[in-house]
C-alpha cells in the first residue's frame, strides 16, 4: 500500500518543522509507523551548492533529485511520509533567488525543472503552506533577508497554487484542526482502525 505522503511548504521560520514535529508525535502515538523527510538545503551548501537568494539551476535539480530520493526511501519503510519542503519548494527559492537578484535563467531549463515538479506533485495526499507572519522571528541560524524571505513565500504559493489548488493553508496557531485532517486521512486511507 502506498504511504500517506503529507507535504508541508513555505517560506522559512513559518512553523513547517513545528508543525511536522507535532504531526509525526500525534501519528506515532496512534500505531502509525512516521517517516519525515527533512529540508536538504543545508546538505546542498555543504556540498557547495549555492541555495536561497543564490539558487541555481543546478542547486534546484540537485533539491528536487534529493528529495525524491529520499521520499522514495522512506517508503520503504513507513505507513505515512510528512514532508518539510516538497519538491516544489526548491522551485520556489529559485524562482524568489532570479527575482531577488534580477537573474534570468533559460525559459527551457526552468520549465524542465518545471516538469519535474508538476510530475511529483500528484504524489502528495495532502498539501500544507504555511503563511508568513513577518512578526514571528527568523528562526537562529537563518536567511535573516525578510525581502528575500516575502519573496521565497510569494513565490513558493504562486508555484503551489497552480500546481496544487488543493492544498491547505497552516495558519499560526491553528496546528490543531491540520492534524485532525491529517488523522481523518489516514483514517479515510484505512492505515487507523
Amino acid at each position: 500500500m502506498k504511504p500517506l505522503k503529507i507535504a508541508v511548504t513555505g517560506t522559512h521560520s513559518t512553523g513547517k518543522s513545528t508543525f511536522v514535529g507535532a504531526l509525526k508525535t500525534a501519528l506515532e502515538s496512534l500505531g502509525l509507523r512516521v517517516g519525515a523527510v527533512h529540508d536538504s538545503a543545508a546538505r546542498a551548501q555543504d556540498l557547495g551548492f549555492p541555495i536561497l537568494s543564490q539558487h541555481t539551476f543546478e542547486s534546484t535539480a540537485w533539491l528536487i533529485a534529493e528529495a525524491i530520493r529520499m521520499e522514495a526511501e522512506e517508503s520503504l519503510v513507513s505507513d505515512v511520509i510528512l514532508v518539510d519542503r516538497p519538491v516544489p519548494d526548491a522551485l520556489g527559492y529559485l524562482l524568489a533567488a532570479l527575482r531577488h537578484t534580477r537573474r534570468t535563467l533559460e525559459p527551457e531549463r526552468y520549465e524542465r525543472l518545471e516538469a519535474q515538479c508538476r510530475a511529483w506533485i500528484g504524489e502528495y495526499d495532502l498539501i500544507f503552506v504555511t503563511e508568513l507572519d513577518p512578526a514571528v522571528p527568523v528562526g537562529a541560524g537563518r536567511d535573516d533577508d525578510a525581502d528575500f524571505r516575502i519573496l521565497a513565500g510569494e513565490a513558493i504559493r504562486e508555484i503551489i497554487d497552480e500546481m496544487a489548488p488543493s492544498k491547505l493553508v497552516l495558519r499560526h496557531g491553528r496546528t490543531d484542526e491540520a492534524i485532525d485532517i491529517c488523522i481523518a486521512t489516514a483514517r479515510r486511507k484505512q492505515l487507523i482502525t
